[in-house]
């Protein structure tokens, strides 16, 4: 079968209001009878069958409501590997995300963490899945991922006086002598500093934290570089969340800057934030989030210390490449070393007036960036008019012939599951 889908518009405080945010301008795209209110925070948009946000299948000629209970009736259509090796689910859930403020510093565990955590605490890790994420840029994209190199860190530790407070002399100069006498005590070292920083008491760190945003305001109203002790970032966050332990964690992350079409892969343990810009994001399908600062949400500062991978890498090393499709031209893969999902990133140029969007052996779900095309495929009931914002739910081993009819060719992006 091949259908349109109606994702699920998600307002959290974080995201971008009205029409600024790109989920409700490709929500609004799809459907003119969708009302954007100029003040609502439009912070995703769920593509897939997760219980919170189960996709409306638009085709009056399918019995079923909803995504989740097609596939529970149809699970054939998830192809036959997928539907073995996931229980007869759909492996990966789709969104769009469009970030105005942080959201929280945060990490999500691996399957045997995720399986302790829930048995442990139900109400805050709702299900035993791991949560491996992938995020493509569709605008400008910003976010922390990762731990810096130790000599940016440790130069931090020489530059920002508060933050050393914080961590105390003992375990920083662990640290700084770690970066020449004792490459593999880095990480246990770069452990102490994060876990002391995180747990460190609230009077004390708010306190460290006002000294620091006064003296940073006073030498950017001075007109003085910043980038020594990462200013501008930091007035920024605690511009949103005032107070909080999450804005200290700029001198231990990687701050990655996207470009549209450029991804960012999370694995397990890997400690991020989101901060700002809008993208697609595919992940396995889980809710399960170890948070520990930006956030007014439930913060669990030991299990994230605990899980995180103190490996550090610079920046550049966060960026997930795609590789160009050897069997055609317009598709570039993002294939993350995990089994749950695969993304493509379909580019078709101007030149091309007929294409075959392929059939692959898992259920895919199909979104439009740009473009206009009619789609006909012998598993659809009718033509299908695709355009910016439309999603299109693609059984296993079923394709779609698109008839362009846009002056400058399409860009589409293809969740699956590549097993």
């Amino acid at each position: 079968a091949v259908f349109p889908l109606a994702g699920v518009m998600q307002t959290y405080a974080w995201g971008k209001v009205g029409l600024e945010s790109e989920v409700a301008k490709l929500v609004a795209s799809s459907d003119p009878l969708v009302h954007i209110e100029p003040d609502q925070p439009y912070a995703e948009l769920w593509m897939g069958a997760h219980p919170k946000g189960d996709a409306v299948i638009r085709d009056n000629r399918v019995g079923q409501q909803t995504l989740s209970q097609w596939i529970a009736d149809n699970p054939g259509c998830l192809g036959a590997k997928v539907k073995d090796t996931f229980g007869g689910r759909l492996p990966f859930l789709f969104k769009v995300l469009s970030v105005n403020t942080a959201l929280s510093i945060q990490a999500h565990p691996s399957k045997e963490l995720a399986a302790k955590l829930h048995a442990q605490f139900p109400e805050h890790y709702p299900d035993t899945n791991h949560k491996p994420e992938m995020a493509v840029a569709l605008t400008p994209f910003e976010g922390l991922c990762g731990f810096r190199p130790v000599e940016e860190i440790v130069s931090f530790l020489q530059s920002v006086p508060e933050l050393r407070a914080l961590i105390g002399d003992v375990a920083a100069e662990q640290l700084e002598r770690s970066v020449s006498d004792d490459p593999r005590g880095v990480s246990a070292a770069l452990r102490v500093c994060f876990t002391r920083m995180m747990k460190s008491e609230k009077k004390f760190f708010v306190d460290q934290l006002n000294m620091l945003v006064k003296r940073i305001s006073q030498e950017a109203a001075e007109g003085k570089d910043l980038s020594g002790n990462n200013g501008d970032l930091l007035l920024r966050l605690h511009s949103q969340y005032p107070g909080d332990i999450g804005c200290f964690t700029i001198y231990f992350l990687n701050l990655v800057r996207l470009e549209p079409g450029e991804a960012m892969f999370l694995g397990a343990n890997e400690p991020h934030a989101y901060l700002h810009g809008d993208c697609v994001e595919l992940m396995a399908c889980s809710d399960n989030t170890v948070r520990a600062g930006l956030t007014p949400k439930f913060i669990d500062v030991l299990t994230l210390c605990e899980m995180l991978n103190y490996t550090p890498a610079p920046s550049s090393s966060k960026i997930f490449p795609a590789t160009q499709s050897p069997l055609d031209p317009s598709v570039y893969l993002y294939d993350p070393p995990v089994p749950d999902f695969t993304l493509m990133r379909i580019e078709i140029p101007s030149s091309i007036k007929l294409y075959l969007v392929s059939a692959v052996d898992s259920a895919s779900i199909l979104l439009v960036i740009q473009g206009t095309a009619v789609g006909t495929s012998t598993a659809a009931a009718s033509e299908m008019t695709l355009r910016r914002g439309s999603v299109v739910f693609i059984s296993a081993n079923e394709s779609i012939s698109l008839h362009l009819s846009s002056p400058d060719g399409m860009l589409l992006f293809r969740a699956c599951c590549l097993l």
